[in-house]
């Protein structure tokens, strides 16, 4: 039996980062950069492992895209508004432009005036070189982009989280 007239969207997130108040993200063992490098910079996790330097980017290092955890909920609220019975869409979540992984570094060190401590590592297998989103669908259909752009925005919530200052 089939299901008509129902509407269904799919939001593919990249690297969502940041916090919004007391709701931010913890891991155990945590597999995120952005709270890695943070942990690193204020002393409170050891130094961060840098895998691979020789990539083709502008840098040598991996280039990511990253979205505010609070623009991944404005995007869901749009879903949820401009979602229409019987179709089924599917937007990427994402700044469209990428940070390399030492950029995210030095953001980190401008937002806690702490340089991250690294080691550079072999490459892991299976990382791409370069990583971002074309988030131009969910702009044009549903007036959807991300409110909160900027890698230090997205350090300074997060580091306000793990500080517990909300």
């Amino acid at each position: 039996m089939g299901a008509h007239g129902l509407a269904a969207v799919s939001l593919r997130y990249f690297n969502v980062a940041g916090a919004v108040g007391r709701h931010g993200e913890r891991h155990e063992p945590e597999p995120h950069l952005l709270p890695l490098a943070l942990a690193a910079a204020l002393g409170r996790g050891p130094e961060l492992r840098l895998n691979g330097d020789d990539y083709p980017t502008r840098d040598g290092t991996c280039v990511g895209d990253f979205i505010h955890v609070a623009d991944v909920a404005d995007a869901h609220l749009a879903a949820l508004a401009g979602a229409v019975p019987g179709t089924h869409r599917i937007y990427n979540l994402g700044n469209g432009r990428g940070f390399t992984v030492l950029e995210v570094l030095e953001a980190v060190a401008r937002v806690t005036g702490r340089r991250v401590p690294f080691r550079r590592e072999e490459r892991r297998q299976g990382d791409p070189a370069t990583l971002v989103a074309c988030a131009e669908r969910i702009l044009a259909e549903l007036g959807w982009k991300p409110g909160r752009p900027t890698l230090e925005e997205m350090i300074e919530d997060a580091r306000a989280f793990h500080a517990g200052r909300y």
